[in-house]
């Protein structure tokens, strides 16, 4: 009987670990940016590697790549809404090697004179590491003006 009893307890805890198995950070980052997505009526599109967009202006000038420097009009802000960083409306130059993967990966999707939103996950972002106002783990909302190409 005790085994019978001590079995039980053993399938029992097995199960409730399943149950209350931990989500990966990419699965809470989808979360999160899905749930902003909704709460904030925006059609964005999946890049498929966990970042999402959304572009308001076309925009009609040059499409940047991975080695294009660019000029960017940008605000940064984390999902309740604190700006953590944001430019001047004159923007700020810099090559797309410089900067986080999120941005890397979003910004060549815009053309010049292109306006819109990068959703970008934690780990195209900063990761597990904190980064001055950015703490862990954070999902990067990011209002961009994609002003010139180079």
């Amino acid at each position: 009987m005790k085994k019978i009893i001590l079995l039980s307890l053993i399938v029992l805890g097995f199960s409730t670990c399943r149950k209350g198995k931990v989500k990966s950070q990419a699965e809470l980052d989808e979360k999160i940016i899905t749930n902003y997505i909704s709460d904030n009526n925006l059609n964005a599109t999946a890049t498929g590697s966990g970042l999402y967009y959304v572009v308001w202006t076309e925009g009609t000038g040059a499409q940047p790549n991975s080695n294009s420097n660019v000029t960017v009009n940008y605000k940064g802000s984390l999902k309740d809404g604190t700006v953590f960083d944001q430019s001047t409306s004159a923007g700020v130059t810099f090559n797309l090697n410089s900067v986080i993967k999120g941005w890397q990966e979003g910004i060549p999707l815009f053309k010049k004179g292109g306006r819109g939103v990068l959703l970008i996950p934690s780990a195209l972002g900063y990761g597990s590491n904190a980064s001055g106002k950015i703490p862990a783990n954070s999902v990067l909302i990011f209002d961009i003006d994609l002003i010139n190409v180079q």
